[in-house]
């Protein structure tokens, strides 16, 4: 057995074999040297708690849950303690331990080397805007469409444009000012779900509920194979802060103690909400895309309004305007969650590009802001390409945009974490006297456990994402593979894995080729260290 080195001090080189510098203080290069001067340190414990609670709790796949009947509520206590729980301590070891600028990029180059996290990376950052020009701008326009107008022909675009670039903008600002969006996203969703579940009790005070029975929570692998998608998606984000950690005040301090008490508030933000749906909607009339929405129409009949026989809404008077209200409220939950992604994803992307994983253009900060402007309009540019592209190819149909957006953000986002989560092994192999303000518990053991957990369902979930209901019928179990289809894809198993599928193999190609762009400042980098 050989003996555990030192840290080294160095910066590593582009060959994989040299060794990594400090991780206390890593020498990204000089690109990053020069960028590294702009960033302000504005981001308090608290920014960092409401930046977490804006990224975990996502309004977009609420629906997408109590569509799979209780069960998702007992998936949900399994998740929390097969997943949350030892992402949450995997994320707090790796943020506190090696609090620099990229965060998950960073881990993953002390670990693996330039080139695997340059690749990585870019399937990380890239996941967002499939994201925001996918799942959040459909169920934003579907919501507008609901409690206001129309969109039709054109009007849906150009909505569409004004969803995205409206947080594109929000990212551009200084992190000063930029860090209230979130603050504000987590505040309407603390107010949104909250007055929804008092709506709820109010609901069913006057009409009553359907009844969930013990059976109805009766967990099964169908079940599982189409909720373990949305679930985890949904318990993940905490990293994020980790990629501004050179904009936090005290990063040791402050990403442990913010995963802790962002993780309880969010399982009960998010459960309350399944569990209302699942009490006033008929089974049959929860969709992926609009049952949140429906939900919400329907409580709301308390203060004005009536549910008709055939389950049509229909809201009057103080019951219209709290409907408006709340869907502006959902509306702008939903983009602030697409702008707290971005906040950390360009940020580590930007990382990249000035350490020569990526074009060295993108990764400028802004002199003014103190943000990575360039990255930031990249990121909306491809959003919007992405949106237009989605309602073509699904011909307007809201529910297979939704479902194939959703599907390709969630696996491109769960590919990355297949490479980023083991990089807590091998860092505690190459580092092991790095200071860790916390440490995963239970020693050697508690590190594989919560590293095979992790990695394998994130696994586990690009592979259900890709071939939906796969081992359905296996060994015994019940069910049809065909079934665990989203249903606006019903008996089209192969243009939906293609969906999915073909995107994939395209980003990991486009990661190849930013690393091979970033070949320029690699050189410069080296020939200023001598080499």
């Amino acid at each position: 057995m050989t003996s555990a080195r030192p840290l080294p001090t160095n910066t590593p080189t582009p060959e994989p074999a040299e060794s990594p510098a400090s991780p206390e203080s890593p020498d990204l290069g000089d690109g990053w040297g020069e960028q590294r001067s702009r960033l302000r340190k504005d981001l308090s414990r608290r920014d960092v708690f409401f930046f977490l609670v804006c990224t975990v709790v996502g309004l977009d796949t609420v629906g997408s849950v109590a569509a799979q009947g209780p069960q998702g509520l007992t998936w949900m206590v399994v998740l929390a303690v097969a997943f949350f729980l030892p992402y949450g301590l995997l994320v707090a070891e790796l943020g506190s331990a090696f609090p620099v600028q990229g965060g998950p990029y960073v881990w993953t180059r002390l670990a693996f080397g330039r080139f695997v996290a340059g690749v990585n990376q870019v399937l990380y950052w890239i996941s967002n805007p499939v994201w925001i020009g996918g799942s959040l701008c459909i169920i934003a326009l579907t919501t507008w469409e609901q409690f206001f107008t129309p969109l039709p022909g054109a009007w849906r675009y150009v909505a569409g444009l004004v969803f995205i670039w409206s947080g594109v903008l929000s990212v551009l600002l200084s992190v000063r000012v930029g860090k209230w969006v979130p603050i504000a996203g987590a505040a309407a969703r603390i107010v949104l779900l909250g007055f929804f579940l008092v709506s709820v009790v109010l609901y069913a005070a006057q009409h009553g509920v359907h009844a969930i029975s013990a059976g109805d929570l009766t967990p099964s692998y169908v079940g599982f194979v189409g909720l373990v998608p949305v679930l985890i998606f949904n318990y993940v984000g905490f990293e994020l802060p980790s990629a501004a950690a050179e904009e936090m005040r005290d990063p040791r301090r402050d990403i442990p103690l913010s995963i802790l008490r962002s993780g309880f508030a969010s399982f009960l933000l998010y459960g309350g909400p399944v569990i209302g749906i699942l009490l006033v909607l008929p089974a049959k009339q929860i969709g992926s895309l609009s049952g949140f929405i429906d939900a919400c129409k329907a409580v709301f009949t308390v203060y004005g309004g009536h549910v008709a026989a055939d389950g049509t809404v229909t809201l009057t008077g103080a019951g219209s305007v709290l409907g408006s209200v709340a869907a502006i409220g959902l509306i702008v939950g939903l983009l602030t969650s697409g702008i707290s992604w971005a906040m950390g994803g360009d940020r580590g992307q930007a990382v990249a590009c000035a350490d020569g994983a990526g074009p060295a253009w993108m990764g400028q900060i802004s002199e003014r802001f103190g943000t990575p402007v360039r990255v930031n309009v990249v990121s909306g540019v491809l959003a919007s390409v992405l949106m237009v592209a989605a309602f073509n190819l699904t011909h307007g149909n809201g529910e297979k945009y939704f479902a194939a957006g959703l599907g390709l953000a969630i696996s491109t986002t769960f590919v990355s974490y297949v490479i980023t989560f083991p990089a807590l092994l091998v860092l505690r192999r190459k580092f092991p006297d790095a200071p860790r303000p916390y440490r995963v518990p239970g020693g050697r053991v508690g590190v594989w456990l919560v590293t095979v957990l992790t990695t394998g369902l994130v696994a586990f979930t690009v592979v259900v994402l890709i071939w939906p209901g796969f081992g359905v019928g296996w060994f015994g179990t019940s069910g049809n593979p065909a079934d665990s289809l989203p249903q606006a894809w019903a008996g089209q198993r192969m243009a939906y894995t293609l969906s999915q599928l073909v995107p994939l193999i395209a980003f990991v190609g486009l990661g190849a080729l930013s690393y091979a762009l970033g070949a320029a400042q690699r050189g410069r980098s080296a020939a200023e260290n001598g080499r």
